[in-house]
């Protein structure tokens, strides 16, 4: 599988993510990565650096031109916590955990974010205003209540199964609710 491929379909689902819901600095991505997946391989078999790098400088190419926060899940080992900059939980008071990501405790991709990020730190809960999942790793535990499937252009990356989502806040109130105001003329 040609790494270039795994970068230009990275961009390619953000970008379709980023058509439907835009996301901006006061905003959350969570991002959940099977490296062993885009290889076609049985998830946690086969952990690719090389995989985790193309699609890390995929994300932060995107990320660096819309500016919203990223966080990168773990695998069930650390219990899917997460990989943000310590700037990102200053910001959104999320509470810290100790621990480092590795390649076999937290997977592939979660250790090499955590390789790169600048000031790294790992939390336990977030609640994001979109995901994208890239291999079937479960990310909804990390998104807000409401979340609502995207549709991209692209199922895949590589050979990874791919599911987005964004969120909405709740819709309470029942049948006298008002939801949306009517337009003045």
């Amino acid at each position: 599988m040609k790494l270039t491929s795994i970068y230009d379909q990275t961009r390619q689902v953000l970008q379709d993510l980023l058509d439907q819901y835009p996301l901006g600095t006061k905003q959350i991505l969570v991002l959940g990565v099977s490296t062993s997946e885009v290889l076609g391989e049985k998830i946690g078999t086969h952990g690719s650096d090389d995989v985790a790098e193309a699609i890390f400088r995929a994300v932060e190419d995107v990320r660096q031109k819309h500016g919203f926060h990223i966080a990168y899940q773990c695998c069930e080992h650390l219990n899917r916590a997460l990989v943000v900059e310590k700037r990102t939980a200053d910001i959104f008071q999320l509470e810290e955990v100790t621990v480092i990501p590795a390649p076999k405790a937290g997977g592939a991709m979660a250790a090499y974010a955590y390789r790169q990020l600048a000031d790294p730190v790992m939390v336990e809960h977030i609640q994001a205003h979109a995901g994208i999942d890239i291999g079937d790793t479960l990310i909804g535990m990390h998104l807000k209540h409401v979340a609502v499937p995207v549709r991209g252009t692209l199922k895949q990356v590589g050979k990874a199964h791919v599911t987005m989502a964004k969120t909405r806040p709740k819709l309470i109130g029942g049948s006298r609710a008002i939801y949306e105001l009517e337009k003045k003329n």
